[in-house]
């Protein structure tokens, strides 16, 4: 009995807290991207889709959450690229300058087949790294390498 007491109130506290300090919903957002991360370290992408759909009506603004969402979408054993693309372009527009975003829509592209596209983010991973050592461009580079050369596809 108290400890349902306590749930209510700890439940009743957040949610009156939650409006008055927008904030709550950023933190709330920022410790679920921290649990997807550990359920895609896991390959368990339903919890994963669960907490970032959820970190993302909670901050729709955050732009790792969309990457980490359109991820999600991208790596299950059906993937749904459509989800995917759409979650990539949102954390795109939130922050043009998101290198994994770019990295893992143009692997994105060569799963839809086209390279052309993933070479584009390619591109922008060369403008936004300067030295082309960033991660993000070495992985896309080489995955569309991998794309050119069919007998191994790294992405």
């Amino acid at each position: 009995m108290r400890r349902l007491f306590f749930l209510l109130l700890f439940g009743l506290s957040t949610a009156t807290s939650s409006k008055d300090r927008p904030d709550i919903g950023v933190l709330a957002a920022n410790e679920l991207v921290s649990f997807a991360r550990q359920a895609v370290a896991r390959a368990d992408w339903a919890q994963a889709l669960e907490n970032l759909r959820s970190a993302v009506r909670e901050d729709p603004s955050n732009a790792d959450a969309h990457n980490l969402l359109a991820y999600a979408y991208r790596k299950q054993d059906q993937p749904n690229l459509a989800k995917a693309f759409e979650h990539y372009n949102m954390a795109l527009s939130i922050d043009p300058q998101h290198r994994g975003a770019h990295e893992y829509i143009g692997e994105a592209y060569l799963m839809a087949g086209q390279p052309e596209k993933a070479q584009e983010h390619l591109k922008a991973l060369e403008n936004i790294c300067s030295d082309q050592q960033c991660e993000e461009y070495q992985e896309l580079a080489q995955a569309i390498a991998g794309f050119r050369e069919p007998r191994r596809q790294p992405y």
